[in-house]
């Protein structure tokens, strides 16, 4: 009895590992931006499979599958921490500044930043660890450069 409850238990842990890849932590975050203000434009799908493609070097059927992970890990999550752990645990200061400029990319392809999309960037960019200052100049610069 008590070894297959710890089989249960162990089952359930060997299934989170598996969702603990930097790639569906990023999905989720671009995600999350997209369903910010409850808006779907074709342009912020389109960069999210741009950022995607671009990041991770993934073929069609792959990107798929992310972005169909992504969008529902983001619709079952209660907040964004477990995502940002993934990211804070494997990727360097880089390779995070990288998964924010992404954000900002997803979220100004419609070419206006609403508030609430702005307020979830920066509730990601704390969890991420970055500067606030390196908050803005990523913001200036994704919609400088646009």
């Amino acid at each position: 009895m008590l070894k297959s409850v710890l089989d249960l238990f162990r089952d359930k842990h060997e299934e989170k590992d598996t969702n603990g890849s930097v790639e569906l932590a990023t999905a989720v975050l671009l995600s999350e931006i997209i369903r910010a203000d409850r808006e779907s434009d074709e342009r912020e799908l389109k960069a999210y499979r741009v950022m995607l493609t671009k990041q991770f070097k993934l073929d069609e059927q792959a990107l798929h599958t992310l972005m169909d992970e992504g969008r529902e890990s983001a619709e079952e999550a209660v907040d964004m921490v477990q995502f940002t752990q993934v990211i804070n645990q494997q990727c360097d200061n880089d390779q995070k500044q990288a998964i924010l400029k992404s954000l900002w990319e997803v979220a100004y392809a419609d070419k206006d930043i609403a508030p609430i999309e702005e307020h979830t960037i920066r509730r990601i960019a704390d969890l991420l660890y970055i500067p606030h200052s390196q908050y803005i100049k990523t913001k200036l610069a994704v919609t400088d450069e646009k």
